[in-house]
């Protein structure tokens, strides 16, 4: 492998669409950011693709994978019993050095199983988190962990505020981000036993800036720029709000086309302000969701993504090469080793 091209290992038959959407979005992801990159599947559909769509200019290379992820299997035997399949290829890509990172809209429970069994943990990180980008009334907030670990414990939690400052940091450039954690009251001991605990390890952290709980209503004010959960609530909160903001769009649109000639008039006129709030509820702007506590890197995207939602994970995962997130991840994962110790006891 090139000492000074990031490789990027993209599973091109994950996803609801497949190689029709993985293959056009990674060729621009290669384009713009120069990488190199590795699809990985069944050889004859990706020739396909590329005879279809003639890329010139770009870094591209096939690595054979005869097997697919099922959504409809248990990621278990998946691992077990698939091992050619995609996404196992391109985890084992790199774990063995032929690539730095790996991204994949295939099976969501497959993509975490594969980075933690063959890819490997930082030492020290017992559970890995997904970290996604929620658009607010300013900035991005990084909320986490939404849908990798459901059951917690409380050092867990403490754990995914440490790796969503380092991600903060890089990715976000914020000198010292804001860290909330979740819970149903702003108050010091509000929450279940799970959050009260977790809340005391924050208050001990070094070189965090943790700002004490924060509740639903504030994820989207843009004063924070981690909040933390568990899986279980993160999911819940990610997928509340993307199905809030897509049917927000869906009734205004359709108050303002069912309305008479003023309201259309005015529709007419706020038209590019509709396009912004598009822009902010889509999914595809962000790309995917990094798995963290990883030895290496991983984004795992939606199911549904399109050629720009891949695009951008495959940007996000290059960005994370390029900046060494993985190295500031260790570096606060490390440090704060004793207080996690106390947390365990």
């Amino acid at each position: 492998m090139s000492s000074n091209k990031t490789v990027i290992a993209v599973d091109a038959m994950g996803g609801d669409l497949g190689p029709s959407v993985v293959v056009p979005g990674a060729i621009e992801a290669a384009r713009q950011t120069g990488a190199k990159i590795l699809l990985v599947g069944n050889e004859a559909t990706l020739d396909g693709e590329l005879n279809r769509l003639s890329p010139s200019g770009v870094d591209l290379e096939i690595v054979h994978a005869p097997e697919v992820a099922g959504m409809d299997e248990k990621p278990s035997d998946i691992l077990r019993r698939k091992k050619n399949a995609s996404i196992q290829v391109a985890c084992r890509l790199v774990r063995d050095g032929a690539a730095q990172g790996v991204v994949s809209a295939g099976h969501s429970g497959a993509s975490v199983a594969c980075g933690m069994f063959i890819m490997g943990r930082i030492p020290g990180v017992e559970r890995p988190a997904l970290a996604s980008l929620l658009p607010t009334e300013k900035e991005p907030v990084v909320l986490l962990d939404v849908g990798a670990t459901v059951d917690c414990k409380p050092y867990n939690i403490f754990q995914f505020g440490l790796m969503g400052d380092a991600f903060a940091r890089d990715i976000l450039n914020k000198e010292s981000p804001r860290v909330g954690l979740l819970s149903i009251g702003e108050e010091e001991g509000k929450g279940n036993s799970q959050v009260k605990e977790a809340y005391e390890l924050f208050k001990m952290a070094q070189n965090l800036n943790f700002s004490g709980n924060i509740e639903g209503r504030d994820l989207f004010t843009g004063e924070m720029d981690v909040a933390v959960c568990d899986g279980f609530v993160g999911n819940v909160a990610l997928k509340l709000s993307e199905g809030l903001g897509l049917s927000l769009s869906r009734v205004l649109k359709r108050e303002l086309l069912n309305s008479g000639f003023l309201p259309k008039l005015g529709s007419l006129l706020a038209k590019s302000a509709f396009r912004r709030l598009a822009k902010v509820v889509d999914y595809a702007e962000y790309g995917g969701a990094p798995l963290l506590g990883l030895q290496n890197i991983s984004i795992v995207c939606h199911g549904r993504s399109n050629a720009k939602a891949i695009c951008n994970a495959t940007r996000m995962a290059t960005l994370f090469v390029e900046k060494e997130t993985n190295k500031r991840l260790m570096e606060t994962i490390c440090a704060n080793e004793e207080l996690t110790r106390f947390g365990r006891s």
